[in-house]
């Protein structure tokens, strides 16, 4: 348990889980059309981050 608790229950179902890496992918494009490439990059790697988190280590919660 952390701050922000990837294995959390409420992620258990797919359509949420993309729609959260896809979420901060669309918002790393947006910032990086309107030049603000500090913020893409964050962006980019926390979608980055939770596509692992989400599709590469997921166990599902009991």
């Amino acid at each position: 348990m952390g701050f922000l608790d990837l294995r959390h229950p409420f992620f258990r179902p797919l359509w949420l889980r993309i729609a959260t890496v896809a979420a901060c992918i669309v918002w790393a494009v947006v910032e990086f059309v309107t030049g603000q490439p500090f913020w893409g990059m964050l962006f980019l790697g926390i979608g980055a981050y939770a596509g692992w988190q989400f599709f590469v280590d997921w166990k599902t919660p009991e």
